[in-house]
């Protein structure tokens, strides 16, 4: 594959660079989020390590499928057809689909599951020591849902940018940004049981949608980052709340 070094003598060039970074980075937070509950099922002097290789293993697969676009493409073609009731004429189920189908499934059984885990109170257990995963386990789990963000990352990326060249930059500035600051990402949605609680359902919605656009079913991802950033505002204004050690005290009435 040949790359056109040409293009960054232009200024539009960088822009699109800079845009396609900033985006790249957003459609990244979910990714952040699943790895860091996930690594917190190994010993903590490891956990740093399993979300270092876990984002790795996340660049690569999408620099994988940015050398493969014209193979994304093709999975968008029918692989065979079903007729389902809900459904005006033969329903096409394509190679995207299936992945879509099925990483949306795991992603919610898997949060559905560390939300029983947190409910009764196996943390505690993990904390001490037992009922931590191994290194290639979690590796094994990281992978498959790695895939299923890279898609959405790489046709948000083709559909911006037409330069492979750039979308490679993108991915690359993006997955180092994350790389630096998922540990503190980590340590924050840990610290804070009520956050975590909160990223395992937004986890749980994405599987949603994720199943939802497996049946064709499009949803304007515009509307569900508006819901996740206004649950996460208002939640951080329910922390803040509680940090206050002395409860407001209203001033006392001139008729009492």
């Amino acid at each position: 594959m040949h790359f056109d070094f040409s293009v960054f003598s232009q200024a539009h060039t960088w822009v699109s660079l800079l845009t396609l970074t900033f985006m790249e980075i957003v459609l990244g937070i979910d990714n952040i989020i699943f790895i860091s509950i996930i690594v917190n099922r190994l010993p903590r002097a490891l956990q740093q390590r399993g979300r270092t290789i876990g984002l790795l293993l996340a660049l690569l697969c999408r620099i994988g499928l940015l050398l493969s676009i014209s193979w994304i493409v093709g999975l968008k073609a029918a692989l065979f057809t079903l007729d389902l009731p809900w459904v005006d004429g033969p329903f096409g189920v394509s190679g995207r689909d299936l992945i879509l189908l099925a990483g949306g499934l795991f992603l919610i059984g898997k949060s559905t599951t560390e939300i029983h885990t947190k409910l009764q109170g196996e943390e505690e257990e993990m904390a001490a020591g037992k009922g931590q995963a191994s290194m290639g386990n979690i590796i094994f789990q990281i992978i498959l849902i790695d895939i299923v963000f890279s898609f959405d990352s790489i046709l948000t990326a083709v559909g911006l940018v037409d330069n492979v060249l750039i979308m490679i930059l993108a991915v690359i500035l993006s997955m180092v940004v994350m790389i630096v600051f998922s540990g503190v990402v980590a340590d924050f949605v840990n610290r804070n049981p009520t956050i975590k609680m909160l990223a395992l359902s937004f986890l749980i919605m994405i599987g949603v949608m994720l199943v939802m656009e497996a049946f064709h079913q499009e949803i304007e991802k515009g509307y569900v980052y508006f819901a996740m950033f206004f649950s996460l505002v208002v939640e951080m204004l329910n922390m803040r709340l509680r940090k206050k050690t002395e409860p407001v005290h209203l001033r006392d009435s001139p008729y009492d």
